[in-house]
């Protein structure tokens, strides 16, 4: 069974595609960006601000959809430079404390809206 999920707590999709899909108890989080989802408006440009935006997007999305922060499995973090990484990781480790996801970062030319950062998850129950 399919379940699209939308939360206003969380930026709408700026594309054809969903905030999140939840297939039976897996929650699949769509690439979150560092749009605050009040002002629809990118962050500072801070690693460290985008980050903790993009994290506080997910786990909106991961509420509406009945999980917590601590179901997510995995994460793809995608920096427009890797000379941020250890920024990123400080504010993506002090999210998760002891939880720690399996997760992939990889650099890459450029991000929607021209982002820092931009972060996907997967859930389960």
């Amino acid at each position: 069974m399919l379940k699209i999920i939308e939360t206003t707590n969380a930026p709408q999709a700026i594309g054809p595609y969903s905030q999140a899909v939840q297939v039976a108890e897996t929650l699949y989080i769509s690439g979150q960006t560092p749009l605050n989802p009040k002002t629809k408006k990118v962050v500072e440009e801070d690693i460290k601000i985008q980050t903790r935006q993009c994290l506080e997007n997910i786990k909106a999305i991961a509420e509406q959809a009945g999980f917590k922060t601590e179901n997510i499995v995995k994460c793809s973090v995608y920096l427009k430079d890797m000379s941020t990484f250890k920024n990123m990781n400080e504010v993506y480790a002090s999210f998760f404390g002891s939880h720690k996801p399996a997760r992939v970062t990889v650099e890459v030319s450029r991000l929607p809206l021209d982002a820092l950062v931009e972060i996907d998850a997967i859930c389960a129950k």
